[in-house]
């Protein structure tokens, strides 16, 4: 037998309402009630509303998202990864919010943990300050889908890179290489002109000659306009040169050593080529000494001899805007002699002078790519010669080119990660050895 109760309204002995019916509305408890399932009991047909429950202690660690739940994730002090759910159904639900706006920095992985993301079988960095996003799973051809206007997979993210020595100016991330490495793209920008870098790339500067020797040439400089990165001042030979774009890949770089040994006699070594890409700057011409007396082709050319008029050329093999400048020439006969400078990324080496010493090394450039503004690329001063006066030595060009030898037995080296070329030495002085090249990568990360 079926019994039948027929009411509109269920109270509590305190006339609070527990079930009440008005036309086609059914409300369960009263204001401030909570409704509770027996345990091991299940609803259905109530789904959800499309929000989520918020933990509000954030999580500083990685973690595995429950559905139904929204998080915090603070990312100040390392990247982090969220796990979704391994076996979701569909209209599970998972919500997270950048807690202190560090995306950019330490990075948010979402791991699919075995669904796709939006489609794809791929996990998802998300590397853009402030980002909040929900994910709702919907079957298992799409995944997870954000359902968050303005961000998340239909908004706009930027490239992630890492590599070298990573810094920060503002909105722009910078990759410093001073030795080989890989600047590897791990995802792209979803606009387009994003995806393009921009660059600096020096070569090693050669090394002086021996023995009343002339000035090495600089290593050869290259160097984008800075028109995709902003916000800092590029070289006069970044002008007009486009960034160079990427995708998601490992890019070896080289970064080229400073000569060393002399070769070819006495004359110095030249320097090492650094690569980047597509960009490969040639390494500094070695200055010259006594037979055959010519200074080095490079990057930028060595400094010759006294006996030799014209230096070593520049810009080779040749680029455009030109990477660097020819060493200057020798002058004067023994007693009284001078040896010339190596060139620069600027300016040619300076000619040797008779009876006053050594000609300067060429300038280099200078550019705030790195954040501050640094200058690069300096040639090698030429050494003192014959009866020179003692200390009449040609200076190092600006951009770490090393000073000539004198008879006090000094040289100077090119400072590292500059590409200066080295001093010309004395018989008694040391080498002046190249300095090292420098590769620096800059792009726009959020």
């Amino acid at each position: 037998m079926t019994s039948t109760i027929k009411v509109n309204n269920i109270q509590n002995q305190c006339g609070a309402n527990i079930a009440n019916k008005c036309g086609s509305t059914v409300t369960l408890g009263a204001s401030g009630d909570t409704i509770t399932l027996a345990c091991g009991a299940s609803q259905t047909g109530f789904g959800r509303t499309g929000t989520v429950d918020w933990d509000t202690t954030a999580k500083t660690a990685s973690f595995t998202a429950v559905s139904g739940n929204g998080y915090f994730v603070n990312t100040t002090s390392a990247a982090i990864t969220l796990t979704l759910p391994a076996t979701p159904s569909a209209g599970d639900i998972v919500a997270f919010k950048d807690y202190a706006g560090t995306f950019g920095t330490n990075n948010l992985t979402i791991a699919r943990n075995g669904s796709n993301l939006d489609g794809a079988a791929g996990d998802k960095a998300i590397d853009t300050n402030h980002t909040s996003m929900s994910l709702v799973y919907v079957d298992a051809t799409q995944g997870w889908k954000s359902v968050e206007e303005g961000t998340g997979f239909i908004g706009e993210g930027f490239m992630v890179a890492c590599g070298g020595t990573e810094t920060t100016c503002g909105d722009y991330k910078i990759h410093t290489f001073t030795g080989p490495g890989t600047f590897t793209v791990a995802s792209l920008a979803t606009c387009s002109s994003n995806n393009n870098v921009d660059y600096l790339v020096v070569a090693g500067g050669g090394a002086g000659g021996f023995g009343d020797g002339a000035g090495a040439g600089a290593g050869g400089y290259r160097e984008s306009s800075g028109a995709a990165s902003g916000c800092y001042s590029a070289s006069p030979l970044g002008a007009c040169v486009s960034a160079l774009p990427v995708t998601v890949t490992g890019y070896p770089i080289t970064v080229g050593g400073g000569g060393t040994a002399p070769g070819g006699g006495s004359t110095g070594g030249n320097g090492s080529n650094s690569i980047f890409s597509t960009i490969t700057s040639t390494g500094g011409g070695g200055g010259a000494t006594t037979s055959p007396g010519f200074g080095v082709a490079g990057g930028s050319g060595g400094g010759s001899f006294y006996n030799q008029p014209t230096g070593g050329a520049g810009n080779t093999p040749p680029v455009s805007p030109p990477q660097g400048n020819p060493g200057g020439g020798g002058t004067g006969a023994a007693p009284l002699y001078g040896n010339a400078g190596g060139g620069g990324a600027g300016a040619a080496g300076g000619n040797g002078s008779p009876g006053c010493g050594g000609g300067d090394g060429g300038n280099g450039v200078t550019t705030s790519i790195s954040g501050s503004p640094t200058a690069y690329a300096g040639g090698g001063g030429g050494a003192q010669g014959g009866s020179s006066v003692p200390g009449a030595v040609g200076a190092g060009g600006l951009g770490g080119g090393g000073a000539g030898g004198n008879s006090t037995c000094t040289t100077g080296s090119g400072t590292a990660n500059t590409g200066g070329g080295g001093g010309g030495s004395t018989f008694c002085a040391p080498l002046g050895l190249g300095g090292s090249g420098i590769v620096i990568i800059r792009y726009k990360y959020q």
